[in-house]
């Protein structure tokens, strides 16, 4: 039976978790060509410049994204990223459709972007992946926004949709002075305390983050913010999503006093 002393353990764990990370990256930059088809449809169907600009804004980010994935993969190779094919562009049934695919793709991208930073050999490209998963949490943000957006009570700014949607949640009714952006505000002021209290807690950012987003996507599809929590922590409980369950699992980080 041959022995491995430590200091060979430690070694052969980072070498693994080396090729874990250039596989994920791999991964990554894999079907760039299908991820521009989806934001060109994206770009095509959103039905204000406002939007339009954001979009455009995100899909900038992860062109500069796969830029930086590329040149790390080349820095520790010495080999350019094989070509492969991703998955094939599917046109998603509506604009909401491809902003609810691209919130959680966005979500999915920080739990393999996480792995891919922790097996990285030094802080100078652990730094470059700090950036670019800050980079896919504001993304989330933005799509969360822009799903909100377009399901906002009477709203005809979907433009998959001719008609008038009718209300798809119900926000408390507000003096007529008040703006509906600032109803939203106020409606979803349950879930930012909820969430600013828990971060007192000290639970990690990751799980923190997909929490509240992932609240904020149902509020939008006509829950109340109670409700939102409740339905999300049960997925969590029952391991329905695994990626929540998983992001739990990271432990906790140190507590705000």
């Amino acid at each position: 039976m041959s022995y491995m002393n430590p200091q060979d353990q430690q070694s052969s764990g980072q070498q693994q978790a080396l090729q874990l990370s250039l596989q994920l990256i791999r991964e990554a930059v894999a079907g760039e060509r299908e991820d521009q088809l989806f934001y060109e449809y994206l770009i095509s169907v959103a039905p204000t410049n406002e939007e339009k600009l954001i979009i455009a804004s995100i899909r900038d980010d992860e062109k500069r994204h796969n830029r930086l994935f590329r040149k790390i993969y080349k820095d520790l190779t010495g080999q350019e990223v094989p070509q492969t094919a991703g998955e094939e562009f599917q046109r998603p049934k509506t604009y909401k459709d491809g902003l609810v695919k691209a919130l959680f793709g966005e979500l999915a991208a920080v739990e393999k972007y996480r792995v891919i930073r922790q097996g990285l050999p030094n802080t100078y490209y652990r730094d470059i992946l700090f950036n670019i998963i800050t980079d896919e949490i504001k993304h989330s943000a933005k799509y969360n926004y822009l799903f909100t957006l377009n399901s906002q009570p009477g709203s005809s700014r979907n433009p998959d949709t001719q008609t008038q949607v009718q209300s798809e949640t119900q926000i408390p009714t507000q003096t007529q002075s008040q703006s509906t952006a600032d109803q939203w505000v106020m409606y979803i002021d349950p879930l930012v305390k909820r969430a600013l209290e828990e971060s007192k807690e000290g639970i990690n950012l990751t799980h923190l983050f997909q929490e509240f987003i992932l609240s904020g996507v149902l509020v939008g599809q006509g829950f109340t913010p109670e409700e939102a929590i409740e339905l999300v922590e049960k997925w969590e409980k029952t391991g329905e999503s695994q990626l929540l369950k998983k992001s739990k699992m990271l432990g906790n980080q140190p507590r705000i006093k």
